[in-house]
């Protein structure tokens, strides 16, 4: 049986009063952030038969729908984590990049400087004052260094503290949105199964906010809780439960934070895995920009110690005393793993000879149970060693000499940074302007006649390498001379004695003579000489402080490709493209933001001029059905009357 016109009349005033008050809703909301806006739906109700056909029984509401796209929550949410992870980014490589490459505070004025100081001291040996002015400059250089490196640890230490606070929000947003799930879920029970829009309008504002802090996405469950994953799939929310980040320490590097989360009753250290948002670009910016702006800094730093160094040693000073050590160098850091299990130790060096291999990486060196591997930090690849690993067959990689001892385990690990420290622990030795060794402490020349003219007819030749502390200043000199049968060389004077020498065998090879270290190349003919002479009371010699000042531009690092600047050179000019392409990535991100929530909004948003076409709607129709009860009044009345007659 049909409900009659009144009841007809009744479901449409019902129908257009939700219809306004959800209108109203919306436009209450129209600046709530996040805020979905909803429609109610409308349905006839099943009609009733009559003999003359159906008859229909008015409206019924169906739900209050959210005007809702999947799609373009999810595109604004993705593009919302890249837009705060490069923006992030970029602020802190702007940072870096600014230090570095200032004028006046960076490394290249410092060097420049300082170089100029060791050629003022080759183009007047004798001066006091220039050499005063070498040391001043160097105590500057080293003053640079250290004030550089301070700054990048400053920038490690404030990183150290923003992981912790980013974690903590991650942490309450997680257990905000483990909160809702069950305020959802426990709605949706109590209504039938009803969506409460208001609650999903939360949820997803607050996985919007989760989205700018870590790249996230989610499952929804049957009961419509919402499943939130990080990384390579590690879960942050199931259901009403929420597992929370922890910041761990390193475990070769207890200054070193890294991100852990608890599963299954352990803790996993997931920090390689999480991207995206503030907390990807934190963790990016410290692999890849901050540490290996600081290992660059510090290769510098010990490459010019180490190379100074070695040629002050070949030098003599005012004293006519062979010149010692310039610069203190430190040595690579090497730490084992927190969850070692064996006892070996491992120890480093830097291989001097070989000081232009030395890069900026760090390495990870790895115990099979048979085998050591050593591979980069950076991306795992593999490093070829030569060696043994022991005291007198060292490993020898990338610069480094590595000694291992005795009793490691399987799986044992040892993290080696060998310019991590290069730039704090670089410092000036000579304190006296009279100690820089800025003369020769040897002639080298070539045997030659009663006129001074050379005799020899061979094209050998001998060059000075280092003088050790055994050397004694020369008093008559060291005279050598080919034995071209005998293939080998004959020497006379302060020290007597003979070597060994076949240009095809020995060529390029060196040799100690009375503690002085040479090398001999090429081929010379029977009876070819050569002179070591003593350089003493040489107080107006440069020839060591010309090759000092020839280290500015001398291809030094990177494997004989660059010198000092043009290494500093080029970690600047990384910085700077490191810099610039997440500038121009924030830029893009942000316009394809603007668009994802131009998308979002045509669809979800609240528009005050539709709103209010539609309070006009439902007014004018509940208006209209009110004039339907109103007709069914007086034709309840009419009969009434009739019927009372």
């Amino acid at each position: 049986m049909g409900v009659g016109l009144l009841g007809t009349a009744v479901s449409g005033l019902q129908a257009f009063q939700r219809s306004i008050s959800v209108a109203g809703h919306n436009i209450s909301n129209a600046n709530t952030e996040g805020y979905t806006r909803q429609r109610v739906e409308l349905g006839t109700r099943p009609p009733s038969f009559s003999g003359q056909g159906y008859i229909g029984n008015g409206v019924q509401i169906e739900g209050v729908e959210r005007l809702f796209s999947q799609f373009a929550v999810d595109r604004l949410r993705d593009t919302s984590s890249s837009t705060s992870q490069y923006e992030t980014l970029f602020q802190f490589s702007e940072r870096v990049t600014n230090m570095l490459g200032d004028a006046d505070a960076g490394l290249s004025a410092g060097l420049e400087s300082f170089f100029d100081a060791v050629q003022t001291v080759a183009d007047d040996p004798a001066s006091i004052s220039a050499r005063q002015l070498l040391l001043s400059e160097s105590d500057s250089l080293v003053a640079r260094f250290q004030h550089l490196d301070s700054q990048l640890d400053s920038i490690g230490a404030e990183i150290n503290g923003n992981l912790g606070n980013v974690v903590t929000e991650i942490n309450d947003l997680s257990s905000a949105i483990a909160d809702t799930n069950k305020n959802i879920a426990d709605a949706a029970g109590q209504s039938s199964g009803e969506k409460p829009n208001d609650l999903l309008d939360k949820r997803d504002q607050l996985i919007n906010r989760l989205s700018e802090l870590v790249a996230v996405r989610t499952v929804e469950q049957d009961d419509g809780a919402l499943n939130v994953f990080v990384g390579s799939g590690q879960s942050l929310v199931i259901g009403f439960l929420a597992t929370p980040l922890q910041t761990v320490q390193n475990d070769f590097d207890s200054s070193r934070t890294e991100i852990a989360i608890a599963s299954g009753g352990a803790t996993a250290v997931i920090t390689d895995n999480l991207t995206g948002g503030q907390l990807g670009a934190i963790l990016g910016f410290r692999d890849q920009v901050l540490t290996p702006a600081q290992n660059s800094l510090g290769r510098i730093a010990t490459s010019l110690a180490v190379d100074f160094n070695q040629q002050h040693r070949l030098g003599m000073d005012l004293d006519n005393a062979i010149g010692g050590d310039y610069f203190t160098v430190g040595s690579p850091l090497v730490a084992a793993s927190a969850v070692n299990t064996g006892g070996a130790t491992v120890s480093a060096s830097f291989d001097t000879a070989n000081i232009d291999a030395l890069t900026t990486e760090d390495y990870t060196l790895g115990f099979d149970g048979a085998v050591w591997t050593l591979k980069r930090v950076s991306d795992d690849q593999a490093v070829a060693m030569s060696g043994t690993g022991a005291p007198a067959d060292p490993f020898v990689a990338d610069g480094l000499n590595i000694f291992v001892s005795a009793g490691a385990l399987p799986g044992d690990r040892f993290r080696i940074q060998p310019t991590r420290t290069g730039s704090a622990s670089t410092g000036l030795l000579v304190n006296n302007a009279r100690e820089i060794a800025a003369a020769s402490p040897l002639r080298v020349s070539e045997a030659s006649n009663a006129n001074g003219l050379p005799t020899n007819l061979g094209n050998a030749a001998f060059e000075l390498q280092a003088v050790d502390s055994s050397f004694a200043p020369l008093t008559g000199g060291i005279t050598f001379s080919y034995d071209a049968v005998g293939q080998q060389y004959n020497y006379t004077g302060d020290a007597v004695g003979s070597f060994a020498y076949d240009p095809a065998t020995d060529r390029g090879a060196s040799f100690t003579v009375a503690g002085i270290s040479f090398t001999v190349t090429g081929t010379p003919a029977d009876g070819d000489g050569f002179v070591f002479n003593g350089n003493a009371n040489g107080s107006s010699d440069n020839g060591n402080a010309l090759l000092l000042a020839g280290l500015q531009t001398a291809q030094t690092m990177e494997k004989g490709t660059t010198n000092f600047q043009g290494a500093y050179g080029q970690l600047i000019g990384q910085l700077g493209t490191q810099t610039r392409s997440a500038q121009i990535t924030a830029e893009a991100q942000g316009a394809l933001l603007a668009q994802a929530q131009q998308s979002r909004d045509e669809i979800s948003g609240v528009n005050l001029d539709e709103e209010a076409a539609n309070l006009l709607r439902f007014q004018q129709a509940y208006q209209a059905i009110a004039q339907v009860i109103s007709v069914a009044d007086s034709t309840f009345q009419t009969l009434i009357n009739a019927l009372g007659r």
